[in-house]
């Protein structure tokens, strides 16, 4: 059986560790809703942004914003939690990483799904929570990261035409 040949969705010869902003997607597999709950169509006080998180989004949530205690060089500037995904602008700041080589933004991302992953297992998840990839940006400069951010923000709003909405 020949099977189709698949675009690498990483840029080749890029340095995913080097310092800069990226935007990342990460969905759930099978694109399930397991993660939070869209209220009011988006249109709930700035507080909430609309979103209700279930047991395992907010296991997410934790798991995403403990990253930058296990990496200190990591921000986690603007993320969201959306039923089906996850958007997130991860930034890594310069400086050194020890004796070994510096995570990669796909390190980082692999090890978040990895903890989050066992944590939602601990709390009744019985399947697989995430897709095997997910996607990357590399953001380019202030207009882009403008934009994104934008997005980021307003995604709950737009969540009934977002490509990746699904029924409940």
């Amino acid at each position: 059986m020949k099977f189709p040949n698949r675009k690498h969705p990483r840029l080749n010869k890029f340095d995913y560790s080097s310092t800069g902003a990226y935007y990342v997607t990460i969905c759930t597999q099978d694109r399930r809703c397991l993660l939070s709950r869209i209220v009011g169509r988006g249109l709930a006080p700035a507080k909430t942004n609309g979103i209700e998180y279930t047991i395992f989004g907010e296991i997410a949530k934790q798991q995403l914003l403990s990253l930058e205690l296990r990496y200190p060089f990591l921000s986690i500037d603007q993320y969201v939690i959306m039923p089906n995904h996850i958007h997130a602008i991860m930034i890594l700041k310069g400086g050194a990483a020890g004796a070994r080589p510096r995570p990669t933004i796909i390190d980082i991302v692999c090890a978040y799904k990895s903890l989050t992953t066992i944590e939602c297992k601990k709390n009744g998840l019985s399947s697989k929570l995430f897709q095997s990839s997910f996607y990357e940006h590399i953001i380019r400069g202030r207009e882009d990261y403008d934009e994104i951010r934008k997005y980021i923000h307003e995604n709950p709003m737009r969540w009934y035409y977002d490509e990746l909405y699904t029924e409940e």
